[in-house]
């Protein structure tokens, strides 16, 4: 008798394992929540944005820092001499940047697509 009351006692499990057991199924069930219903955001499949756009986007800045730069000097913000170092710097990066896109434009047009003879058909 006291044999079997002893093989019991090894199969008894204590509150804490429960706590542990408990957790270990919530995760689980989270885990599978996640993989089979949670759905990605519309950004996650959204195309990322080529070198193209990314140039077009610096450029607009800097225009948009250009004309604020030229509204400043003229409200008094900058002295003469600041507001020409400011501009040539934003002229000199904005040259920069055109010419980038110059050569990202023309890289994408002298892409080889195949020759075609005069009535349409591939060689």
């Amino acid at each position: 008798m006291a044999s079997a009351i002893h093989s019991l006692a090894i199969f008894e499990i204590g509150s804490a394992d429960w706590a542990v057991l408990g957790a270990c199924l919530a995760l689980a069930v989270a885990v599978m929540l996640f993989i089979f219903y949670i759905q990605p955001d519309a950004s996650d499949l959204a195309p990322h944005r080529t070198k193209l756009d990314q140039l077009l986007e610096r450029r607009d800045t800097i225009y948009d820092n250009l004309r604020d730069l030229r509204f400043e000097y003229r409200s008094g913000k900058y002295s003469e001499g600041d507001f020409e170092a400011m501009k040539t710097a934003l002229e000199n990066e904005a040259a920069m940047v055109l010419a980038e896109i110059d050569l990202v434009t023309d890289a994408q047009v002298r892409r080889p697509r195949g020759t075609r003879s005069a009535d349409g058909s591939a060689q």
